[in-house]
């Protein structure tokens, strides 16, 4: 969630710690701060709320210095203020810190007692002064960070500078990504590549429970037991251009529109042309061994997983259960040794879904991990990774790595399909020609924009809306609604259409419009009985399907967007763009801030 900076560099570090955190944006946050280490003394300018502030800050009264560490907080413990900002600064360092320090009340308390006290509400205050405190018992900075992490209990990532050492930077990792970059005389670590995009390429990923100690001719990675190890240096193809909003008010909707390119690039690393058909890495075990696939994910993730089920049970006669990350983790669930667990995650770093793949790698399961960021933890951790091709994706609600996700699970439904011979050749060349059309079909979609914006404004004003959607549609309704509450704050909730007779019913009136997810397919009928029960409420409709859908019923609905035809595999990845454009200009109206929305972040990793 928080995003962490540092630069040991050759001249003032201040403007990339300032971009470092521009970068780090996307991962939401409600305080900013910089804190550099200059002629032996450290100094700090901390801001709540946007980074435009500490900017102001910083404008107003001035920092130089060749070290520093940057923050943008996303707040746990404490309200977001000035006071409760990273960093945090004792008598002799400066810490950042990203997740939490579960005991943090524990050793506040031992450090009370040895006289230390504190301004702030964190537990992030607690870290700096008891590394502190072993550093005031003699040690140097190096064995008080070592002895410190041996008492904290958490997730965290942390970056540290110290008093008097201006080419010394420390950080840790444990649960929480960190990554070092390597420079030319200067050295830089960042809570991910995208923060260290413009500075350098080659990037290193702390391990888990690894500390580093940088200096500008390098830095020394130790591991939980303090030994020294090695970590390979790998090349990213991140870039500060690939994260800019070209011409586009918000990065949501430059993301938005990408959907037709990132879709046919995430579909190409899969589908042979040649042989029509999908074409998969060497995996570690058999389809037709399986019994059972367990997709765990968060969020929007989690909704491409529910849509991955019904491809799945269809095509490959897979049993499937979709699980949300935060209840998997405990509900100890026994799981068939040798089945297959897939996680998806955009970052690959959601510290829930990471604690529940750790949980099945110990129950026996082969991993598979779906994800945007090929050198995230749950990447480097799983047997086979799936990398969707969507690239820096910064807006927080997430769209194009949405759409690259269900692509990538249908293409694995397909080849599932055909290993377990329950698809023959001819099948599958159907579905891949399906899938092919994707890309052009999106760009189509992209032209209903102005309608789009139009059924909007009858929509800003709303307290509430529901979507109904049966089969792979139901998910696309949860996904509607999730992007309407989070991005515009209207209360929204998605149905399954069949359920609305069960209790939501009773909410429909004339104030509150229905969002009807009904591509010409097999549940079409009776989704279309659903809309007529909703229009006899006097609720107001707005009408998503196909020409042949929409000539049978769009002249009952206030308002229809018409999508193109398409085989029914793939319209839940076509019907997942209008409701995405859809919640954007709701927002737009509303005036809320469409890319980082209030209390949310990119990269959750606390739970």
């Amino acid at each position: 969630m928080c995003g962490i900076v540092g630069v040991l560099g050759k001249d003032n570090v201040v403007p990339s710690l300032l971009g470092g955190l521009k970068r780090l944006e996307y991962r939401g946050y409600d305080s900013a701060g910089i804190a550099v280490q200059s002629e032996g003394e450290l100094d700090r300018r901390r801001a709540e709320g946007k980074l435009k502030n500490l900017e102001a800050v910083v404008r107003q009264n001035p920092l130089e210095a060749l070290a520093g560490i940057g923050h943008t907080r996303w707040a746990t413990h404490g309200v977001p203020n000035e006071t409760n900002a990273h960093p945090h600064m004792t008598t002799k360092l400066a810490l950042v810190h990203n997740g939490i320090i579960e005991n943090y009340q524990e050793l506040a308390a031992e450090l009370v007692d040895r006289n230390y006290t504190f301004e702030s509400e964190t537990d992030t205050e607690v870290a700096a002064w008891l590394i502190t405190s072993f550093l005031d018992d003699g040690l140097s900075p190096e064995k008080a960070v070592e002895a410190a992490l041996g008492k904290f209990h958490g997730a965290f990532s942390l970056a540290v500078i110290f008093k008097g050492h201006d080419n010394l930077m420390i950080g840790a990792r444990r649960g929480a990504p960190l990554a070092v970059g390597w420079g030319d005389g200067e050295m830089f670590l960042g809570s991910d590549a995208m923060a260290l995009a413009p500075l350098t390429q080659r990037i290193s990923y702390l391990e888990e429970d690894d500390w580093a100690v940088l200096t500008r001719e390098g830095a020394v990675f130790h591991d939980q037991s303090g030994a020294v190890v090695s970590r390979d240096i790998k090349l990213t193809q991140l870039t500060g251009a690939m994260i800019g909003k070209g011409n586009h008010r918000h990065f949501m909707m430059k993301e938005i529109v990408e959907q037709p390119a990132v879709i046919g690039d995430t579909l190409n690393s899969f589908f042979n042309p040649k042989t029509r058909s999908i074409s998969l890495p060497d995996l570690p075990f058999d389809w037709n061994e399986l019994t059972k696939v367990t997709i765990v994910a968060c969020g929007t993730s989690y909704y491409a997983g529910m849509v991955a089920k019904y491809w799945f049970e269809k095509l490959a006669h897979l049993p499937v259960e979709v699980d949300i990350a935060s209840e998997f983790r405990y509900r100890n669930m026994p799981l068939p040794k040798g089945g297959l667990a897939l996680f998806i995650s955009q970052s690959g770093e959601t510290a829930d879904t990471l604690a529940a793949l750790r949980y099945a790698r110990e129950q026996g399961q082969f991993i598979a991990s779906i994800v945007n960021v090929e050198e995230s933890s749950m990447g480097r951790e799983s047997d086979m990774v799936f990398h969707t091709q969507a690239g820096p994706e910064i807006g927080v609600a997430s769209t194009k790595a949405f759409t690259c996700q269900l692509v990538t699970l249908a293409c694995i439904a397909i080849h599932a399909g055909k290993k377990r011979q329950t698809l023959d050749h001819q099948e599958e060349a159907v579905l891949c020609q399906a899938l092919t059309e994707v890309p052009s079909r999106t760009a189509d979609i992209l032209e209903h924009d102005e309608k789009i914006q139009k059924l909007a404004a009858d929509l800003f004003e709303c307290r509430d809306i529901l979507y109904i959607g049966r089969g792979p549609g139901y998910p696309i309704a949860l996904e509607g609604a999730l992007k309407l509450k989070e991005l515009s704050y209207i209360h929204a909730e998605g149905y399954a259409a069949g359920e609305l007779k069960h209790g939501p019913i009773a909410l429909l009136d004339d104030a509150v419009p229905v969002i009807v997810v009904a591509p010409s397919d097999e549940f079409f009928e009776k989704t279309a009985s659903n809309m007529q029960e909703v229009m006899a409420r006097n609720a107001k409709v707005i009408f998503l399907s196909d020409s042949e859908g929409v000539e049978k019923l769009g002249g009952k609905a206030m308002g229809t967007i018409t999508l193109p035809k398409v085989n029914p595999f793939v319209a839940p990845i076509l019907y997942a763009i209008p409701v995405q454009i859809l919640a954007y200009h709701v927002a737009v109206l509303k005036g809320t801030d469409v890319d980082q929305p209030r209390n949310l972040a990119k990269s959750v990793t606390v739970e």
